[in-house]
């Protein structure tokens, strides 16, 4: 041991422990500087097969890219960093700020050369404190470009002359490696580990590794919103996570072996790659052995022994290893795992390998996607790689089967990777819970097919991505990535699918992307045109915003002419307001400086105490806007199955908080996963409502049907069906007739009719149950024939002089506004639909809806005819699509508004659908909803109106809140009639 050495590295150790008094440092740089002290007092390996490198490194940022040609492979690097780990989370890099070169685009499209932080929906938030960033999560830190880690390794002398292999489980993203000084290679895969063959650069004794990490975008342009890369998500971190070890292997070792389980046969075609560096042709014999690693399920498979020669360098062995007609299949309900165990004996070393595997098979059979023969529904979401606390994805099993377990909570069963592949755990994980996944070659690419780098790497990647996780049963299916662009994309991915069908490997379907481009060589579709109640660019012309209320739509005129499955693509994206209560939870490397800045706009408007309701009401419209969208997905003849987006929220693109659960996956208060498994599940119950309110003289008709992928068909069911009123008291009920149920959708169980007299508005439910599963839907009935309100109400649709009269007078006035009234800066620039917002408004440059629902006291009076819940819902959809925002800012004394209007988060102006004011000697109530035109056909609007007029004729009509004449006038458009 060097003295020097020893006594530089005390004075290191003593300086970052002044510094880290000081606060200068991260506790994570000065525990760096203890565990280097550590490594240099002495570390040494027992003889095992494996050197574990974790802990700490020598590092060195390279920010002038001049480490390779000023060869900082041959020097002693001068800084330390613990790895497993990122730059970011130990606090190297540069402060980040408004100079920051982010990797993906904020795509808000400003003019004038103004740019985000010149907004004045964010400019005022901003300040000097801290640095905020309303797109998306940020750390602290932020480096693109080369980093530089370097070890010092002492290998045991038994090593010597073996097979060394360096593994590097997920760095980020392309490594170069030196091994005492001399170049081993180069990798740029993003979804798989990292090996290097050592060779003859290593030898026993004392070993110096270094490692150039580059996080750039270079000459493989995966897209900078790839998730796999992108700030918006993971964020695009610099550092090597997972295990980092040194794996020693006999010169002739088993390396790698492909599992592919024929279910006809009932044997498993196994692919040995062996590895011969010996020298000479060498011989040996190969015993296989199975058995179930999954619990409370033993089976153990008859072993089998081979004999082999293999030539030099590399040799696969093709071996057939018969399963027995007992053997497990795996599936989600049978998540039956086996251990495949090769034990290898060649010239006196021993060599095991082994890998896990199950056995089921995939196909597409015409529309139907089939797993051991049985239909299955793909009930998913995607996984967009946002983990706040690290920064990158979890490596270990723990981490992956909780967030499946939350995904199975909310009656899903697959996960799509979108432009990603997760580590090894993630598959263990599913492969242990019954979990099928859609993993994607880590791109979102703008120039595919353009004879650039890009498209070979593609091919690399998804080879490199099937050799290392191909045997997982939960690998089920793989596009190259989502929604490809370049001029020749499409010839591209015809040629990527027919060369992966090619390859007979037919343990997965293969697609060309993830929305496009629908093609006859795909085994499987996923498209988002015609698939959702929302599209993009639709804006209010969407299903869910142009149409009355109804359940009896479906997609299959998009579908029909398809001659493959076809899995619908991000369905849903639907808003809710931010959670506040959130930002303390973002607590590890990224922070949420965008929900600050939201904050700060609300408190602004002094409406931050509202932000909890805000939550919870626009929770619920979220909700029932998911519930529309998958009943609908379920409804569709020839539908395979969905994939939201998400279940849990998307910080980044804008800020996309389309998950009913937070980044973290844990609830966020308004809705319970039992709940919203009602709509999401293996059996679920829906209904064909042509429309959702009715009148006392109608019938309330809905046709039932039943979707159904449980683990059995259901023999000799009865559904049931009740109806319920708003206190949970049941007014009818019923039964179909006893039925065997099997697997599939569009199944019918019945139709439902009846008549309800009612003598004022109510509300009522259908409960529908089969086989143990419920589901339910709201409906109202409205009396067809109100009773005359006894005051003569002034109506008017603008201030006009009849009605300034009148509350001259001392009148009450009913101020109901026709839809495009309001002039622009006064709310008219709100384009109010019913749904919640699409994704975002920021991402999508201001697509319509801007808005989250409503928010009202439904025991005010004014609604006391016109049942209600805090919260919108179906009947709500009317007053919403005739209907103005109305800004209260401009007044001098802002009146509580007695139905509110969430706005989007970025403007959070204070706006009503309705509210009352003192004119003058007058009172007014008014309504941004038109409540004249067309009443024979709207049901909701004659109620509505019925209920603002015998509020106003009642003595509890008394507004405190004072308004100028001038002020109202001032909200309409001046050739406004009247004005």
């Amino acid at each position: 041991m060097n003295i020097f050495r020893i006594k530089s590295d005390l004075q290191l150790v003593w300086k970052r422990f002044v510094a880290y008094r000081s606060g200068l440092v991260s506790s994570y740089r000065m525990l760096g500087a203890l565990l280097f002290l550590c490594q240099f007092m002495g570390c040494t390996h027992s003889n095992s097969s494996e050197i574990d490198l974790s802990g700490n490194w020598r590092f060195q940022i390279d920010s002038l890219d001049v480490g390779i040609s000023e060869q900082w492979y041959a020097r002693v690097l001068d800084d330390n960093i613990i790895l497993p780990g990122s730059m970011q989370e130990q606090h190297f890099g540069d402060p980040v700020g408004f100079d920051t070169k982010f990797t993906g685009n904020i795509w808000k499209e400003y003019e004038d050369g103004n740019q985000w932080y010149n907004d004045e929906n964010y400019a005022p938030f901003l300040g000097d404190d801290k640095f905020r960033f309303p797109f998306w999560l940020v750390s602290d830190f932020h480096y693109t470009g080369r980093a530089w880690y370097q070890k010092e390794v002492t290998v045991p002398d038994e090593w010597e002359g073996k097979c060394v292999e360096l593994m590097l489980e997920r760095p980020h993203w392309e490594s170069s490696v030196w091994v005492n000084g001399e170049f081993l290679g180069r990798s740029n895969a993003l979804g798989v580990a990292h090996r290097y063959e050592l060779g003859q650069a290593f030898k026993a004794g004392k070993n110096i590794i270094t490692i150039c990490v580059d996080n750039s975008v270079r000459d493989v342009e995966v897209g900078i919103d790839a998730h796999s890369i992108s700030d918006n998500t993971q964020s695009n971190w610099n550092g090597i996570i997972g295990e980092i070890k040194l794996v020693k292997r006999p010169v002739v070792h088993v390396q790698g072996v492909n599992i592919f389980p024929d279910l006809a046969t009932n044997t498993a075609r196994l692919e040995i790659i062996l590895n011969n560096s010996s020298g000479i042709q060498t011989s040996g014999s190969i015993e296989i052995q199975a058995e179930t690693i999954t619990d409370g399920k033993e089976h153990k498979i008859k072993a089998k022994t081979i004999d082999f020669t293999t030539p030099l360098n590399i040799d696969t062995l093709q071996v057939i290893y018969p399963l027995g007609e007992d053997v497990l299949l795996w599936d989600e309900y049978h998540p039956n795992v086996y251990q495949l165990s090769l034990q290898l004996n060649a010239g006196g070393d021993d060599h095991q390998w082994i890998g896990t595997f199950g056995v089921r098979e995939i196909i597409a059979n015409e529309k139907d996607i089939r797993i051991n023969g049985r239909p299955v529904y793909l009930r998913g979401t995607l996984d967009c790689a946002v983990f706040p606390k690290t920064g990158y994805p979890p490596t270990d099993i723990g981490s992956w089967e909780r967030i499946l377990n939350v995904c199975k909570a909310h009656g899903l069963n697959h996960i799509r990777f979108h432009s990603w592949c997760p580590p090894k755990a993630a598959f263990d994980a599913a492969d242990k819970l019954g979990f099928y996944f859609q993993v994607e070659a880590s791109a979102w690419a703008t120039v595919l097919g353009d004879s650039t780098a890009l498209d070979q790497w593609v091919y690399d990647e998804s080879e490199r991505m099937v050799a290392a996780y191909g045997n997982h049963p939960s690998f089920c299916l793989m596009p190259y990535g989502n929604e490809p662009h370049g001029q020749y994309h499409k010839e591209y991915l015809i040629e990527f699918v027919k060369y992966w069908k090619s390859k007979g490997d037919g343990r997965r379907l293969y697609s060309t992307g993830a929305g496009w481009p629908l093609i006859p060589e795909n085994d499987f579709h996923n498209t988002h045109r015609g698939t959702r109640i929302q599209g993009w660019n639709q804006n209010l012309k969407s299903v869910i915003n142009s149409e009355p209320p109804r359940s009896d739509y479906d997609f299959e005129a998009t579908v029909k002419d398809l001659n493959s499955p076809m899995i619908a693509h991000e369905t849903g994206q639907w808003c809710v307001y931010p959670n506040f209560k959130e930002i303390s939870k973002y607590d590890g490397v990224l922070k949420a400086t965008n929900f600050e800045i939201f904050q700060k706009s609300l408190e602004s408007k002094g409406l931050l105490h509202l932000a909890d309701d805000y939550v919870n009401a626009s929770g619920k419209l979220q909700v029932l806007c998911y519930k529309a969208d998958i009943e609908a997905a379920l409804r569709t003849p020839g539908f395979s199955g969905f994939q939201l987006l998400d279940l849990s929220d998307f910080p980044g693109q804008g800020t996309a908080l389309v998950g009913v659960l937070d980044a973290f996956y844990e609830e966020k208060g308004y809705v319970k996963p039992e709940v919203f498994r009602q709509f999401c599940d293996e059996t679920v119950a829906l209904a064909r409502f042509k429309k959702m309110i009715f009148t006392d003289e109608e019938n309330i008709e809905a046709a039932i049907e039943v979707a159904h992928y449980g683990e059995f068909e259901l023999k000799d069911a009865v559904p049931e069906w009740k109806i319920r009123d708003v206190n949970g008291q049941v007014v009818r009920q019923g039964q179909f007739i006893s039925q065997d149920i099997p697997w599939g959708h569009n199944i019918n169980l019945g139709l439902i009719r009846e008549r309800f007299k009612v003598d004022r508005a109510s509300k009522f439910q259908l409960e529908v149950e089969v086989g143990g599963f419920r589901n339910n839907w709201d409906f109202w009935v409205y009396p067809a024939e109100l009773p005359q309100v006894d005051d003569e109400v002034l109506i008017v649709q603008t201030l006009n002089n009849q009605a300034i009269k009148a509350l001259k007078q001392g009148k009450s006035v009913l101020l109901t506004v026709k839809k495009g009234s309001i002039k622009e800066g006064y709310g008219g620039e709100v384009a109010v639909g019913f749904s919640s917002m699409f994704w975002n408004t920021a991402w999508t440059n201001g697509q319509k809806p801007h808005t989250l629902g409503i928010l009202c006291d439904p025991q005010h009076p004014a609604l006391a005819q016109f049942p209600t819940e805090y919260h919108a819902n179906w009947q709500w959809w009317d007053a919403m699509s005739h209907s103005n925002a109305i800004s209260l800012e401009g007044f001098e004394h802002q009146p509580e508004p007695i139905v509110r209007i969430i706005d989007d988060w970025v403007t959070n102006r204070n706006i009503a659908l309705l509210f009352e004011a003192k004119v003058g000697k007058g009172k007014l109530l008014m309504a941004g909803v038109d409540l004249v035109d067309e009443l024979p056909n709207r049901p909701e609007a004659r109620q509505l109106l019925y209920s603002l007029k015998d509020y106003i004729a009642s003595e509890g009509f008394n507004p405190k809140t004072e308004v100028s004449v001038n002020e109202i006038r001032a909200l309409f458009h001046s050739n406004a009639e009247g004005l």
